[in-house]
């Protein structure tokens, strides 16, 4: 096979299977729980602040999960998200930060 139909085929077999990874529509979403309530924001925020720690746990419990299917949407994803965030530090320009203090700018040693 000729170089551009083998990256053309390759490059169609990558979207296959992300386009497989999508996930889709969530038919609890604005429902009520067995609770008698819907996710929101603050339940997202402290959901995902907490994540980390129910995944270890849910690895030894069936009855576990990380995510409330229960939920309202956008704000609740944004709250767990920003909860995830919180959790693992939410800096992404720690290096850089570091870098500067040390004297090398971006952290380069040859510059």
């Amino acid at each position: 096979m000729k170089p551009s139909l083998t990256l053309l085929v390759v490059a169609l077999l990558v979207l296959g299977v992300l386009a497989a990874c999508v996930s889709g529509p969530n038919p609890s979403k604005g429902t009520a729980s067995g609770h008698g309530g819907v996710a929101g924001f603050w339940l997202g925020l402290w959901q995902g602040l907490i994540a980390p720690l129910v995944f270890v746990v849910s690895l030894f419990r069936r009855d576990l999960s990380i995510y409330e299917v229960h939920n309202n949407g956008a704000w609740y994803n944004f709250g767990y998200l920003f909860g995830l965030a919180c959790f693992f530090g939410g800096k992404g320009n720690r290096a850089a930060r570091r870098a500067v203090k040390s004297g090398t700018p971006h952290g380069g040693a040859g510059q």
